[in-house]
């Protein structure tokens, strides 16, 4: 069990047999009246952010959680297949659980899959992956303005922009909690 003692950002609770993240809290001490803490919290299962307030003091549930260092393997059939790294298993996670992660998959990738009650609810990538740009207008000499972007398609499928001097073929960092862009990366 938590008190609301233990909050902090991206503690995991359960509530309403139901696996949440909090995202924001703030303990408020009223002139008149007890103490309560007001979060801000992320479901787990389906990304939806509500508010609530506890009560100074009140007690929440631990969730049954775990993670697991997986690697990527490929699409099939609705959904991701995963293989364990530990134990060299396949799972299949539905597009429903990766969801925004989706446009950063390249093949052989390690993520970290979150299991709740012994099922897979979510994933998360690296902060960073750098990958190739499969589709872009080409920029023209004298394109310099600065700050100008495009549209570039990677080869996960993701659309982000970029700057004007990046071409087809160019390989770059991309940032996977903003979908942005860092910068290009250097074939040595």
């Amino acid at each position: 069990m938590y008190s609301t003692t233990d909050f902090k950002k991206g503690l995991r609770i359960e509530m309403d047999k139901e696996p949440f993240e909090i995202v924001d809290f703030q303990h408020v001490k009223p002139g008149k009246g007890g103490a309560f803490v007001r979060t801000k919290l992320k479901n787990l299962i389906n990304g939806k952010v509500i508010d609530r307030t506890f009560r100074s003091g009140e007690k929440v549930e631990m969730p049954n959680m775990e993670e697991k260092n997986m690697q990527y393997l490929y699409y099939e059939g609705g959904g991701y297949i995963f293989m364990d790294n530990a134990t060299y298993d396949q799972i299949h996670i539905s597009k429903e659980a990766v969801a925004d992660s989706a446009g950063f998959l390249l093949e052989n990738i390690q993520v970290n899959v979150l299991y709740y009650n012994d099922k897979p609810i979510n994933i998360e990538v690296p902060n960073f992956i750098e990958v190739k740009i499969i589709k872009t207008e080409p920029g023209l000499r004298g394109d310099t303005v600065s700050g100008a972007t495009k549209p570039a398609t990677l080869e996960t499928g993701l659309v982000i922009n970029v700057p004007l001097f990046l071409n087809e073929g160019d390989i770059i960092k991309v940032d996977t909690r903003t979908k942005s862009y860092i910068e290009r990366v250097s074939l040595k």
